[in-house]
């Protein structure tokens, strides 16, 4: 291969190694409750991402999936705050009065400020 066309394609593979961390997008580092845990009645949810996240484009939805005596229950958790943390990186759910007993599913939506949306869910049980 002729010199300049070497030294085009390293200044294309330099350009897309350079460009590749904004291609990143958001992780989920960790959760209080943590995944699948069984917890006591939590006040808030926080989820903990790796990059700063735009508020208004974030959010989640808590659905209870099963209660004590009835598994197959499912029923919208209402009145409860989203809000991020003081880090940019952290949703927090503070809920209006801790959950009851029974399994929950937190569905989580989050557009980080580079305007990449990730989604997920996190289930954990309340005893």
């Amino acid at each position: 291969m002729p010199a300049p066309h070497r030294l085009a394609l390293a200044a294309l593979a330099a350009s897309v190694l350079v460009a590749s961390p904004a291609f990143a997008h958001p992780k989920l580092l960790s959760s209080t409750p943590v995944a699948n845990a069984s917890v006591a009645a939590p006040s808030k949810i926080t989820l903990t991402f790796s990059e700063g996240l735009m508020p208004r484009l974030s959010g989640a939805e808590i659905v209870m999936t099963g209660m004590p005596g009835m598994p197959n229950h499912r029923m919208a958790v209402t009145g409860f705050k989203t809000s991020t943390g003081a880090d940019g990186k952290t949703l927090i759910l503070t809920l209006a009065r801790p959950l009851s007993a029974g399994s929950y599913q937190v569905a989580w939506h989050v557009v980080s400020t580079d305007t990449h949306r990730i989604q997920g869910n996190l289930a954990f049980t309340v005893t």
